[in-house]
């Protein structure tokens, strides 16, 4: 059988970056004298809205909040401006990796396995995040990077997984997708991918029904994941083999 490729999203899946991103987030509103301020239920709701420009629009548009309307032309610039500030908290170490992320890296590489990231994160928050984790050469890790707004459709549209699938030059049935969302698993079915879902504390609430593997996270020696359905059940770490194996049987 061909190995598995691995195509990793970002946010929530490496990293519960989604924190770091509502605090930069609300830095930006307050530079821009807007009286807005995402709490965590609030950002929970916008969530459903993949992309931070698209995020920003969809609350302006939903919740008509003041000086929303003279923000619209700004939005670009703003989320520029929050990019800035949301790479110089993670190059602060305000994310840390998800338990087994690096890990099961390293074992793909060593297997000789392809690794992908494919997100809708902008490229600059994707290369900040693995220079902060994985060091200075951490990019080059990775086989592809899909990533922001190099696709039309954004998730849970499938364009940015067949994007990575392209440069990959893989198959969908080849690949597999780790993921922490409703919107990523429906990005990865729409191009054909099966997916590994690690809900994270924004999407735990979220029905993964159909996904090809449902635990908590990735596990690591010594600290086993918690199975919730699907592939892996009995086992304590998603690891390279583990994935080589489901995806075989």
């Amino acid at each position: 059988m061909t190995l598995p490729a691995l195509l990793f999203d970002i946010d929530g899946t490496f990293s519960e970056t989604e924190e770091t991103h509502r605090e930069a987030f609300n830095e930006t509103f307050r530079a821009y004298g807007l009286p807005w301020s995402w709490d965590r239920p609030m950002y929970k709701k916008l969530l459903e809205v993949t992309g931070g420009k698209e995020r920003i629009r969809h609350y302006i548009d939903g919740w008509n909040p003041e000086g929303g309307a003279g923000a619209i032309p700004l939005i670009p610039e703003m989320h520029a401006d929050k990019t800035k500030r949301y790479t110089t908290l993670v190059d602060a170490g305000a994310a840390k990796p998800r338990p087994g992320i690096l890990r099961i890296i390293r074992e793909a590489k060593a297997a000789g396995m392809p690794v992908a990231i494919a997100t809708t994160t902008s490229y600059p928050n994707v290369e900040s995040l693995i220079v902060a984790t994985m060091g200075a050469d951490g990019m080059k890790v990775f086989d592809a990077v899909a990533a922001g707004d190099v696709v039309k459709k954004k998730k849970p549209a499938p364009d940015i997984y067949l994007l990575a699938l392209e440069q990959l030059g893989t198959a969908p049935e080849n690949a597999i997708a780790f993921e922490d969302s409703l919107n990523g698993l429906r990005s990865a079915t729409a191009a054909g991918i099966r997916s590994i879902m690690t809900p994270s504390v924004y999407t735990d609430d979220q029905d993964f029904a159909g996904a090809f593997a449902v635990m908590s996270d990735l596990g690591e020696p010594g600290r086993p994941y918690s199975h919730l359905s699907g592939k892996g059940a009995g086992e304590a770490m998603v690891t390279a083999d583990a994935v080589r194996r489901w995806a075989s049987g």
